[in-house]
């Protein structure tokens, strides 16, 4: 065996492998690269840049944006046939539309009268004069002619005349019918008999509009309201809106509803030949019949104001309503509206406060106690209770409003003297949840539903600030008995004593009686809220008292009997908390007993700063009425 260390590396490799590896590399292959050995080596059906993965990467690559542009090729396409079929109608519709020229024609507003067919407030035909500066051919011209008519110089017209941007430019508006047709005639005159300007458009337009007007000024104003005249000016629109009163409640009756007649006209305002004509004519607004006696509703007026340096001084109310059907015959408070003339109109004239406004009822709210303990049965008329000079409850003092001794009183005479620790003792002697229930029976804390706007203060269906039963202490139940630490409004109060005159059936005061037009008569609601007859009797006995004996001898009326009571009510202050030293809120609301009128009077004067009382002015209002209506006793 040959010696193998002194052997060449490369023939010791060469022999022990059975195979040649020399160290020179075979020439390189054109067809494979799979002879460099394991270093990258795949399988051969994936090798090379020719695998079929990468043939199917390359095709996604391919479609994706095809189908992306397919898919925004068809929402197109889609587009285009809604937007040329299906919404075709409409858009030919509103682009013919915006070449429309309106001219628009405003209804009459319907007239609104009192019970007795006496027009309160009404629509009158006007003329209001302008000029169309796009179809004026002579300015100078048409000038002229206005002064011609209208007087003054032509230098007054011109700026109007000349204006641009309108085809709406107001000369005279609102102007007499008589005054328009005097316009027309001197027109007509200067374009066919003068020669220079024959054919010629001078420009000058008319409108027909109407003027609201309210004959009796002031006199029953705030029931009735007032409007305001809404300007459209892009369309050439003026119409009245109702902003108080029944002019508001009764708006959508009493506005109608506009027409017009409109032409397609060229942007420049020029008509298009051919175009679309068309016109609706207007639907007038409905005339209303409503409850006010316009001669009642003067003299209430008459009355709150001739004391007006005096009890009325900061403010007096009075209603006049028939507790039977609840129509409401007159309706005051100071200041007084007059919405033909608001040039210096009191910011809370507007307000009919006898309606919007709470109040604490102060002892006319005695009536609701003494029904309530007549209706329970715990005292009768003559009943006698021992009413000490004052009465103390949760550290605060009760006391009448006049100094007394100690003494024994029937509940007939608590009613008579106004007796604040009488009708306390009273109603703790029935129980104040006895108290609190009937306040509730009698909805003497929720809305009449009378048909004016702005019921109440808190835009709710409850009225004033009573508190849940369950939150009232001692004091809370003596203070309610006689009208303090709740509040109602004096539409509320006249309704309940509606009540005593109506077989304890409570009426929904309204205003409204009718719309002549179509003859509807609406029904309003009514309520059975006093079921004992008897006390109903007993109380108006004890009221008729408090008229002959008591408090309220200055409502007597010679020939009737007189029920009502008084009341001294003392007024909270809202920002300091506790009530006001040395002014009071004076009321009386009452109605003639055994008499052939059911009508029921509540009369109110504001912040009063002495002790007097407000009997008077109910005496000479419901001896007006008397007289108005020939009532007589029964």
């Amino acid at each position: 065996m040959a010696d193998r260390s002194h052997m060449p590396r490369g023939e010791r490799s060469a022999r022990g492998r059975g195979s040649s590896r020399s160290s020179a590399r075979p020439p390189k292959s054109h067809g494979s690269r799979g002879s460099r050995g394991s270093r990258g080596a795949r399988p051969s059906h994936t090798g090379g840049r020719g695998s079929f993965a990468d043939v199917g990467a390359d095709s996604n690559r391919v479609f994706l944006p095809i189908l992306v542009f397919a898919v925004i090729a068809a929402l197109f396409l889609l587009r285009l046939v809604f937007l040329q079929v299906v919404d075709a109608p409409r858009m030919a519709a509103e682009a013919e539309n915006a070449r429309m020229s309106y001219d628009w024609i405003e209804p009459r507003r319907g007239t609104i009268y009192d019970r007795n067919g006496v027009v309160l407030a009404t629509s009158v035909e006007s003329t209001t004069i302008y000029v169309d500066p796009t179809e004026v051919d002579n300015a100078d011209a048409t000038a002229q002619t206005l002064v011609d008519v209208l007087g003054g110089q032509k230098s007054d017209y011109l700026p109007a005349i000349a204006a641009s941007g309108t085809r709406y430019s107001v000369i005279k508006e609102k102007a007499d019918v008589e005054v328009g047709e005097q316009v027309r005639a001197r027109v007509s005159e200067v374009t066919k008999k003068d020669a220079a300007y024959e054919g010629k458009d001078l420009g000058i337009r008319y409108k027909t509009l109407w003027k609201r007007e309210y004959p009796n000024g002031q006199v029953g104003g705030q029931v009735v309201g007032a409007c305001k005249l809404d300007t459209e000016i892009e369309n050439n629109r003026e119409y009245y809106e109702g902003v108080s009163g029944l002019e508001l409640y009764y708006n959508d009756i009493l506005s109608g509803e506009a027409g017009y007649t409109r032409e397609e006209r060229s942007p420049d305002g020029t008509p298009i030949p051919g175009g679309t004509r068309d016109s609706k004519a207007a639907v007038d607004g409905q005339d209303i019949i409503i409850s006010i006696d316009i001669e009642l509703q003067q003299y209430v007026e008459e009355r709150l104001t001739a004391d007006e340096k005096g009890i009325t001084a900061n403010g007096g109310s009075a209603i006049v309503m028939d507790g039977g059907t609840g129509e409401i015959y007159a309706a005051a408070s100071l200041p007084l509206l007059n919405p033909a003339d608001r040039t210096e109109m009191k910011p809370d004239a507007p307000k009919l406060k006898c309606v919007t406004d709470l109040f604490e009822p102060g002892s006319i709210f005695k009536s609701v106690s003494a029904m309530a303990i007549l209706e329970s049965g715990t005292m009768t008329p003559d009943s006698e209770l021992f009413c000490p000079a004052y009465i103390e409850a949760d550290g605060f003092v009760i006391s009448d409003a006049h100094e007394r001794g100690d003494a024994t009183f029937t509940l007939r005479q608590i009613m008579d003297q106004s007796s604040n620790v009488g009708i306390s003792l009273a109603t703790e002697k029935m129980g104040f949840q006895n108290l609190y229930n009937k306040i509730n029976e009698y909805n003497l804390h929720t809305k009449t539903g009378v048909d004016y706007p702005g019921e109440g203060e808190i835009g709710t269906d409850y009225l004033g600030n009573l508190l849940p039963f369950d939150q009232w202490s001692k004091v809370t139940g003596y203070n309610v008995s006689f009208g303090q630490g709740m509040s109602l409004t004096p539409l509320q109060i006249t309704r309940w004593y509606g009540a005593l005159v109506n077989d304890g059936v409570e009426c929904t005061p309204h205003f409204l009686l009718s719309k002549p037009q179509s003859g509807e008569t609406p029904e309003y609601a009514t309520e059975q809220v006093i079921e004992n007859k008897a006390a109903i009797a007993d109380l108006t006995s004890m009221l008729k008292s408090v008229v002959s004996d008591g408090t309220g001898k200055k409502a007597a009326i010679e020939g009737f009997n007189v029920a009502g009571k008084t009341s001294t009510a003392e007024i909270y202050d809202e920002e300091n908390g506790g009530y006001r030293k040395g002014v009071y809120n004076l009321a009386f609301t009452g109605f003639l007993a055994d008499s052939s009128s059911q009508l029921v009077c509540f009369v109110g004067a504001n912040e009063v700063p002495t002790d007097g009382v407000v009997t008077p002015i109910f005496k000479d209002i419901m001896a007006t009425a008397i007289d108005r209506f020939n009532i007589y006793p029964e």
